[in-house]
């Protein structure tokens, strides 16, 4: 696919419809009637919002988690009128994603259940929206091969990734002469300014309040956290195929530059804007062109001060585990995604402390020492995947608040 054209109407899959980027996308489309068509819409437990997507677009397909929710979802449709397939489980999501019918994916799937539809829409040329981070912190070696085997677009729709992006000239073989290196921006996240003694006695729902952006449960904890910045520096060395050294992090409160690239010159280049999602979104459904996203404008004189700060490990331990993984052995990215979505989900369900979720990661790290070459199968991936998730729930059964 050449990545200057777009087809005049996009045929749209959106796999995690019923989260925020899936919403978001949704509200973006529905903002330019007749460029976009939806074809498939996938979610995974939540049927009441994927039925009310499904009525307001009247899709072709809907896919679900289970067949239970499957089953539920096509009982009301036929109800409501409205004749779109349902279909569910995985095998579902990559025909989807793959589908003959579908020009452009929109991969914001959570977590590493995304990466066999990724790599099925990459394979398959697809226009592919990455939103899914997980697809290439698992699979980054094998996802851009794949990417480059199939002709796909890839277009990343994280808005520090989707910065970087904006900033680099559309001629890839260009990046290379022009960066020096990088710096992705963090809010901070709730606790920025918090006594990190106390941070063992924070709740799910503090953790998920984030101050500028909205977003579903695990990715606000990993905002938190700063492990969402950990898994966006393993995400940007494959997307801009540089070295660890080449990705920095800097706290920016205001969440107004969005990141940044240093140019060999020193020329610093900048994105910013308002912290909106619709955005990147926008821009990944545009490009090369651009569209109204539905976001406000930036206000210039409105604002008091942009402000920067180190990421301190004490607060933010997990963020220092990104550039340990990458200098380890090919996989151990893997291992680290894997033990914080097991860690992560048991603090939401109250099994661990906040602070605990970093301990376990590291642990998980210490024990799960991966040995794949850079061209295994996915399934290899996900074995590891899954021989890391029972290491990390091992690690969550023994541990005692």
């Amino acid at each position: 696919m050449n990545m200057t054209t777009i087809p005049p109407r996009q045929r749209l899959c959106v796999l995690g419809s019923t989260g925020s980027v899936g919403a978001n996308t949704l509200d973006v489309a529905a903002r330019h009637p007749g460029r976009f068509e939806i074809v498939a819409l996938a979610g995974h437990m939540r049927v009441d919002e994927l039925f009310a997507q499904c009525v307001r677009w009247k899709p072709r397909f809907a896919a679900m988690g289970q067949p239970a929710q499957a089953d539920e979802l096509a009982r009301r449709l036929r109800e409501a009128g409205v004749a779109t397939e349902v279909m569910h489980g995985p095998q579902a999501l990559r025909e989807l994603a793959a589908h003959p019918e579908v020009d452009t994916v929109m991969a914001a799937i959570v977590g590493a259940a995304g990466l066999p539809p990724c790599m099925a829409a990459a394979r398959a040329g697809k226009r592919l929206l990455l939103a899914n981070k997980e697809a290439l912190v698992v699979g980054g070696a094998q996802f851009m091969a794949a990417v480059a085997e199939g002709g796909a677009t890839l277009l990343p729709i994280d808005s520090e990734h989707s910065a970087i992006f904006q900033c680099l000239p559309e001629d890839r073989s260009q990046w290379h002469q022009r960066i020096d290196h990088i710096v992705l921006t963090a809010s901070g996240g709730p606790f920025r300014t918090r006594d990190p003694a106390t941070l063992g006695q924070i709740t799910p729902d503090q953790a998920c309040a984030h101050p500028n952006w909205v977003m579903g449960r695990k990715i606000s904890v990993d905002s938190a956290t700063m492990m969402n910045k950990a898994l966006e520096v393993i995400e940007a060395r494959w997307l801009f195929d540089l070295r660890p050294e080449q990705i920095r992090v800097v706290i920016h409160p205001q969440s107004i530059i969005h990141s940044m690239v240093v140019c060999r010159d020193q020329s610093v280049l900048a994105q910013l804007g308002t912290p909106d999602m619709r955005v990147p979104i926008a821009y990944g459904l545009s490009f090369p062109q651009r569209i109204e996203s539905g976001a406000e404008s930036l206000d210039f004189l409105g604002l008091k001060a942009l402000t920067f700060e180190p990421p301190e490990p004490a607060r933010f331990p997990g963020l220092f585990l990104a550039w340990d993984a990458l200098r380890g052995p090919h996989g151990t990215t893997a291992v680290l995604n894997a033990a914080n979505e097991v860690a992560v989900a048991a603090f939401l369900n109250g099994q661990i402390a906040f602070d605990a979720i970093h301990r376990i990661n590291a642990s998980t790290l210490e024990q799960v020492t991966p040995g794949l070459a850079l061209d295994a199968p996915v399934e290899a991936l996900l074995e590891l995947d899954e021989h890391a998730r029972a290491a990390a729930r091992a690690r969550v059964s023994a541990w005692r608040r």
